[in-house]
């Protein structure tokens, strides 16, 4: 007698199928639209040398990023109402992510300087002193030109751990498989933390767990670009958990992990202050423990430079990605008309976060969530320079703050537009054609996904029992 199969049983497949087969087509498609080394087979691909082929290969990847996007829209609505448990939003997310795991770093070359930074340090020359055109070989062949003579603005973590992966692998590809598995734990924090942090809203986690894990955003800069904001978002996620259930000293600990990747990681030690003191603590009481956070935050991110052997020497490099300018930074874009507005936004971007350190609820797990989320998001919003990518310092957070009706719309909106658009990177650059076939491609793609983020069609997820923070 032949098996049943159950509308959403089907239903699951058929998502499971969107989903592996897009990422399949981003990672064919990325071999012939990327940047890799001269002396790689890829670069011998005939379909990477013509406009049709090239052409082609965009098409293949904007439709491989519409079936991931279509695959993710199928999943947090099935999540959202109750379709769909923590488990299989897990298991969805790394089928997805798995074709991509041996892909070139696609959207941007940055995955090629990680591996040259890598190479760096393995031989003792501080990425923060010198640039990766020190080198030569396939190690820099794809490494964008305008880095070649500039330090890295990342902390020390990403650089030890790419010295380690040099020791191991000689070829540049497969560095940038270990800094792309670097990224993967950063991906596994977070579907560790956010569960935990949605408990704190009375948020479903598993309805929050589709909307950050699965999604465009992620898959697409975080794991198909292997940036390592990735890594970031997921140790200050983990920081927060990590406060609320052991206490604030593992959680700067934690905290100052994050920044050890990115400066701005440090900014979630913010909400281990907030969350670690009792509620209506005093000013005494706030700058106190501000204090502790910070010595042992510090202390950490000044210990794993020690460790890899490059010291502090990332201070003097954190305005190398000021010196390009992005059409996503306000400030830099009103910088042209008013001089100086970069300066105080940065200014302003300071002083709310003093305000909020001094002036936020404390002993509260949902409002120190909120406040960091806040925080990360006025950094991006304020920063001199950004990146689509920078969207994960913020968004995985905001996402478990029990967003409603046009928040959360806005929300879907951002991780869908800022992921199907990665394509539109500086490969394309003179490519008008290119850039206008994958533009119509996008707003083609945009226009079809839009009734999957109208407020009125959102599912309104369950609300488990509100949980009694750790003490």
């Amino acid at each position: 007698m032949p098996a049943t199969t159950t509308p959403r049983a089907v239903s699951s497949l058929t998502t499971l199928r969107l989903g592996v087969v897009g990422a399949v087509l981003v990672l064919l498609g990325g071999l012939v639209i990327s940047a890799v080394p001269h002396s790689s087979w890829v670069a011998d691909l005939a379909w990477r040398h013509s406009m049709p082929g090239r052409m082609s290969g965009l098409v293949v990847v904007v439709g491989g990023l519409g079936l991931l996007s279509a695959a993710w829209v199928r999943l947090w609505r099935a999540a959202g109402h109750g379709h769909a448990d923590l488990h299989a939003v897990r298991r969805a997310t790394v089928l997805f992510a798995l074709p991509l795991l041996a892909a070139p770093p696609l959207f941007s070359r940055d995955g090629w300087s990680y591996a040259a930074q890598g190479e760096l340090t393995r031989l003792g020359l501080s990425p923060y002193t010198w640039g990766p055109g020190v080198l030569s070989g396939p190690v820099v062949e794809a490494v964008d030109p305008r880095w070649l003579a500039t330090p890295t603005p990342y902390g020390p973590l990403p650089l030890l751990w790419g010295s380690g992966t040099a020791r191991l692998v000689d070829s540049p590809w497969a560095m940038v498989v270990g800094h792309r598995l670097l990224a993967l734990v950063g991906l596994a924090l977070l579907a560790w933390a956010l569960p935990r942090l949605a408990a704190w809203t009375r948020h479903d986690p598993a309805f929050v767990s589709a909307l950050v894990l699965p999604s465009p955003l992620v898959l697409a800069h975080g794991v198909g670009g292997l940036h390592n904001d990735l890594l970031m978002v997921g140790l200050g996620a983990a920081a927060l958990v990590v406060a609320a259930e052991r206490g604030w000293v593992l959680g700067a600990a934690t905290g100052g992990l994050a920044a050890a990747v990115k400066l701005p990681g440090g900014l979630v030690c913010l909400g281990v202050v907030l969350l670690t003191l009792h509620a209506g603590a005093g000013l005494r009481e706030r700058l106190g423990r501000v204090a502790q956070v910070g010595l042992v935050s510090v202390a950490v991110l000044v210990g794993v430079g020690v460790v890899a052997g490059t010291g502090s020497g990332w201070v003097h490099a954190l305005g190398v990605p000021g010196t390009v300018h992005t059409p996503l930074a306000l400030s830099a874009t009103v910088e042209l008309l008013l001089p100086g507005t970069r300066l105080l936004a940065q200014v302003v971007a300071v002083g709310l976060v003093v305000l909020l350190a001094l002036g936020a609820p404390t002993g509260d797990g949902a409002a120190a969530l909120r406040t960091t989320a806040l925080a990360l998001t006025a950094t991006v919003l304020l920063s001199p320079v950004v990146h689509p990518w920078y969207a994960l310092w913020c968004l995985p957070l905001a996402a478990a703050c029990h967003l409603r009706g046009r928040a959360l719309a806005l929300l879907l909106w951002f991780s869908f537009a800022l992921g199907i658009t990665a394509p539109l990177d500086s490969e394309l650059r003179g490519l008008h054609v290119a850039i206008a076939l994958t533009l119509t491609m996008v707003v083609g793609l945009a226009i079809a996904l839009t009734w999957a983020v109208r407020p009125s069609g959102l599912p309104a997820p369950r609300r488990p029992a509100r949980p009694s923070l750790p003490a």
